[in-house]
């Protein structure tokens, strides 16, 4: 029946040989997507993206570089591993806090079909889709976040 069947097993899998399938969400960090995100809001014209509804995975680099090396280190984690911060947001909470923190509004929605002008399939992709995603095998195997709330890993970046 339908969904019953394992996973195909990678060669290095078939040989006994433990793997990690890192899953990232949106990394903030200085530079990337953060810094492209900035500049509406720094001209007071951000806002949400598409809807705002969408869910949003993200994840401290700080937090991603430190799961990464908790990953490898712990011989019990294997297949796919969530790095995600354990407090995904909606877009439109996102939009809000970042404003804030800029001290700037955030009432300029940006319209799914400008996005997709500017940024073709990734707007779809990576801006307007929606993912809410857990990181359970890393909390199970007792990974801490040190930036797991929004507000505060965008603080750590902006100010």
């Amino acid at each position: 029946s339908i969904g019953t069947t394992k996973p195909l097993k990678t060669p290095l899998e078939k040989r006994g040989i433990r793997t990690l399938h890192t899953r990232f969400g949106t990394v903030l960090g200085k530079g990337g997507a953060l810094s492209k995100l900035l500049l509406p809001y720094k001209l007071c014209l951000g806002g949400p993206l598409g809807t705002g509804q969408q869910w949003m995975s993200w994840v401290a680099l700080e937090d991603l570089v430190r799961a990464i090396d908790f990953s490898l280190r712990d011989s019990t984690l294997s297949g796919p591993v969530n790095v995600v911060s354990p407090q995904p947001v909606r877009q439109l909470e996102f939009a809000h806090t970042l404003a804030s923190l800029l001290h700037r509004p955030s009432f300029f929605p940006q319209p799914a079909w400008l996005l997709q002008l500017l940024f073709g399939d990734m707007a779809r992709e990576v801006l307007l889709s929606s993912a809410r995603v857990q990181p359970k095998k890393l909390l199970q195997a007792g990974f801490q976040f040190q930036s797991p709330d929004l507000k505060c890993s965008l603080q750590k970046l902006i100010c």
